[in-house]
């Protein structure tokens, strides 16, 4: 049995969920807040961080660790593909979303919208706030560059890019902050990434205490 400790507001836990759906691979989601873990998920990752993957009692954690893994033992679905240059083309992408795109605008959002609103009950910083959707735009006219070029966002075939940027933009989309009128290119590549079979268990996630945006789950938004 494989089993993927996660929560709906981590980007990382929807990538890795993404993957194992493009992979066919079976596996039971089993919930932890992020604001509130329990002792359970420090023992399998001292880091305390999610998603945690568990299969036949071996641990992986880290996303990164995570998605190799996923990579190595199923050839039948790669994520990675292309020549060498493709393959970095790709790997720069989902660092940029793992990594810049989360600092610059998913830590921010997620973190005053849901984080202090369930952890602290405290009100979101407005100046934090602005911040967040001020790089939001910049990251959402990349995204939309890239496209006008591109079928995918690192060249003609779907990738882990593809996946990485949707899974942060996801979680942005829910919560009805992603600008996408603003942005053609970038909204005719998210319905298509959004509109794959991966993607439907994606669209049916509830944040507790939280409604998605109306057009969520609309594939045509």
């Amino acid at each position: 049995m494989v089993l993927l400790i996660h929560h709906p507001v981590s980007a990382a836990s929807r990538k890795i969920r993404l993957m194992m759906a493009e992979k066919h691979i079976l596996h039971v989601l089993k919930e932890e807040e992020p604001w509130n873990l329990s002792s359970q998920v420090y023992k399998l990752n001292v880091a305390g961080e999610l998603p945690i993957f568990i299969f036949d009692g071996n641990v992986i954690s880290g996303n990164y660790a995570i998605s190799e893994f996923l990579e190595e033992i199923n050839h039948d679905s790669p994520l990675i593909i292309g020549d060498a240059k493709q393959k970095a083309e790709i790997r720069r992408l989902c660092e940029w979303f793992d990594l810049k795109f989360e600092k610059e605008v998913s830590r921010n959002l997620i973190n005053e919208k849901i984080y202090k609103r369930f952890a602290n009950k405290q009100a979101p910083d407005s100046q934090h706030l602005k911040t967040a959707y001020n790089n939001l735009n910049f990251h959402m006219e990349y995204i939309d560059w890239l496209c006008e070029s591109r079928n995918y966002l690192a060249g003609d075939h779907f990738s882990l890019a593809d996946i990485c940027a949707a899974a942060q933009l996801s979680i942005i989309d829910y919560l009805g902050d992603v600008p996408w009128e603003g942005y053609k290119n970038a909204k005719l590549w998210y319905s298509k990434i959004k509109s794959r079979p991966s993607f439907k268990d994606i669209l049916k996630d509830n944040i507790k205490g939280i409604l998605p945006a109306k057009h969520y789950a609309n594939l045509d938004f």
